[in-house]
């Protein structure tokens, strides 16, 4: 770090407060300043070149170097720099990305909403799902389950749908209403001997039991990623999402598919819903929308929501939800761009072929001693760590040794992040095989670099 008084670093540390940071800490060690980026690469204030094995926040699918994009942002900045949606008002990029959007949904959708951030889009779901519930006249119908260890955000009511405890301590969440059931994760919390079939029947049980303890009538949607995100990337095991979806069925619940990760392309299909066989009420969309060129997020919502929340705002005479900048023009233009690129380049088939790719390599370290479980579909992936394999405990506390080894990855040329113990990958979807080598190359030496504090005896 450059120590200097008037270093960018010296005055990050004077004036920055980050997000998902240890303040105190960073006051010690300070930021890595990013400087640019080229493709699937970034490169810090000292030169140092790395591959964002992250895609930034799982979110920059076409590289961080796109002229397309940038040009496409010009071009409508210099045109219509901002206009809103407020009260009929509409401009060409945002009527055009609302089409795109529900013609190219995976399931039959009615409309799209937008809004800026995947926190912000979850936020308007609830209050979308409570103004229906009392469009209907179904007044008790207001809670809605998550998951634990199910990641939808970080503003007061999406930050509550949040199932981790670091997103709830000392905010005084969740808020009232907001429900969670168990997680599908096979390998750590499956009974000795239980297949995943039986495992995902028994966290549709799970959901069932809850679903009935609170009182059917009281429980309005259900919501889930695909592939679980920021939780560790957790796969749902075999049967999962049909069974849940069996239990929502049956009581009449509505189903939110959070896509703000998995969402074009990342799992080798356009949707994660598709990968999963998924049948969403509402579509909730962010991050690589845009490749988080500019901030723009959508919700889709299918004739069952949005014909009773239509019904209502004739009843009131407005809907009176909204954002300043929810399909801000220049955001919905790059939006439409991104879209553009992700199918002429056939990014979803790249993310198909080079994620399997990336996950046999990452398979192939499964005998390492210090790898518990490798996990993950198209191109994202995630690599769980223990010191002992037999056991699955941790090192030391939970998160030391994702930690460490996330540590020496960065010193190997590659910024992932750690979640707990298991290490995330979740590259742009223009990474090449040659590129998803070095990484995992990088990986390995990481962990061998970790192995002799592990195991100082051998």
């Amino acid at each position: 770090m450059d120590t200097r008084p008037n270093s960018a670093e010296a005055r990050d540390i004077r004036y920055h407060m980050h997000a998902y940071t240890n303040a105190r800490k960073h006051q010690e060690t300070g930021p890595l300043v990013i400087e640019k980026g080229d493709g699937v690469y970034v490169e810090d204030t000292a030169g140092n070149r790395y591959i964002e094995a992250m895609a930034g926040l799982w979110s920059v699918a076409v590289g961080f170097s796109e002229k397309r994009l940038v040009n496409a942002a010009t071009k409508q900045m210099s045109k219509l720099p901002f206009y809103h949606d407020f009260g009929s008002k509409a401009h060409a990029p945002l009527i055009d990305l609302a089409e795109k959007l529900v013609q190219m949904a995976p399931v039959p959708m009615s409309k799209a909403y937008f809004t800026n951030s995947g926190s912000e889009a979850n936020d308007t779901a609830i209050k979308m799902i409570w103004y229906r519930s009392n469009a209907l006249g179904e007044h008790a119908r207001k809670k809605i389950i998550s998951r634990t260890r199910g990641y939808h955000g970080v503003t007061i009511a999406s930050a509550s749908l949040t199932g981790l405890p670091n997103n709830h301590l000392s905010f005084d969440l969740p808020i009232a209403n907001i429900l969670h059931t168990s997680t599908p994760h096979h390998w750590r919390d499956a009974q000795p001997g239980e297949s995943e079939e039986q495992f995902s029947t028994r966290l549709a049980a799970d959901l069932e039991n809850l679903i009935l303890a609170e009182g059917p009538e009281t429980i309005a949607a259900f919501i889930g990623e695909p592939i679980m995100g920021a939780g560790g990337v957790i796969v749902p095991p075999a049967g999962y999402w049909e069974k849940i979806q069996t239990v929502l069925s049956k009581y009449g619940i509505l189903l939110v598919a959070d896509e703000v990760i998995c969402g074009f392309g990342r799992t080798g299909e356009m949707f994660g819903s598709q990968t999963f066989n998924i049948k969403p009420d509402i579509i909730v969309l962010s991050k690589q929308i845009s490749s988080s060129y500019l901030p723009i997020s959508a919700l889709l919502i299918n004739d069952s929501v949005f014909e009773p929340i239509a019904d209502e705002s004739d009843r009131i005479g407005t809907f009176g939800h909204g954002f300043t900048g929810g399909g801000h023009p220049v955001a919905a233009a790059v939006a439409l761009e991104n879209i553009k690129l992700i199918e002429e380049r056939d990014l979803v088939g790249n993310a198909r072929k080079v994620g399997a790719h990336l996950q046999a390599k990452l398979r192939r370290l499964a005998s390492h001693p210090l790898v518990g479980e490798v996990r993950g579909v198209g191109l994202i992936a995630a690599v769980e760590l223990v010191a002992d394999k037999a056991s699955k405990a941790p090192w030391g506390k939970p998160a030391a040794l994702g930690t460490l080894v996330n540590g020496f990855l960065q010193q190997n040329g590659v910024i992932s992040r750690n979640m707990g113990d298991a290490i995330a990958f979740c590259p742009p979807l223009i990474i090449t095989e040659a590129q998803i080598d070095t990484l995992v190359d990088a990986f390995e030496r990481s962990l061998d670099a970790a192995l002799p504090q592990v195991h100082p005896q051998g």
